[in-house]
């Protein structure tokens, strides 16, 4: 979900050139994608319907970065991730209030443990079909970031609370995942993806507090 900009400033006694990082070979298709999902995250944490036209786009272009990787999971992910932020789109304009606010909800522990059983399965089937019929590197990671996505993305949608904690998660998986394909800015971005997943965890459950 995020972008970075490079550090200036003199470097330090035994720093890596920031070539070495490959911050300087970014593509500029990933340096744009991050940059929106920085602004989609912070509209998200605001509760902005607006959050979906920034991710959106980030998606779009993001499906052939992940792809010349050969992430595949993450690929299709994205364009997965179109119709679902489309959904959410529509979905949250039903959903508002009466002010425009557009309210917290959360599961009981019936759908929580719904939610995790269907997600660990389609990791498992999707990973597996990965692994036998693609030449994908580590399938099986990299379906753990697509199948905790997808659920995390549904969850956003229906606007239950429950979606922040997955989203860690996803941050947690992801961030290693992404520096071993070389994908710096967009490492970075998922670190700063981390962080503000906390802060919308946190704004969120305020919101929901401040509505019973």
């Amino acid at each position: 979900m995020m972008q970075t900009t490079a550090w200036g400033g003199p470097a330090a006694s035994g720093a890596i050139p920031s070539d070495d990082l490959g911050i300087a070979a970014v593509s500029p298709l990933e340096a744009v994608a991050a940059a929106l999902g920085v602004i989609n995250i912070v509209l998200l944490i605001r509760r902005s319907i607006w959050n979906y036209a920034f991710g959106l786009a980030m998606v779009i272009l993001y499906a052939p970065v992940f792809f010349e990787q050969r992430l595949y999971s993450d690929a299709l992910l994205q364009l997965f991730f179109v119709a679902v932020q489309l959904y959410g789109w529509w979905a949250w304009r039903r959903s508002a209030g009466r002010m425009g606010d557009i309210l917290v909800e959360r599961l009981d522990w019936r759908g929580r443990m719904l939610w995790t059983l269907v997600g660990a399965l389609a990791w498992l089937a999707w990973s597996s079909g990965m692994r036998h019929f693609t030449d994908a590197v580590n399938p099986y990671w990299d379906g753990a970031v697509a199948a905790m996505s997808v659920t995390a993305q549904a969850l956003q949608a229906k606007r239950l609370i429950e979606t922040w904690p997955l989203w860690v998660a996803v941050d947690l998986v992801a961030i290693p995942l992404y520096w071993s394909r070389d994908l710096k800015v967009t490492t970075l971005l998922y670190v700063l993806f981390l962080l503000m997943s906390l802060w919308g965890w946190r704004a969120w459950l305020r919101a929901e507090r401040a509505t019973t």
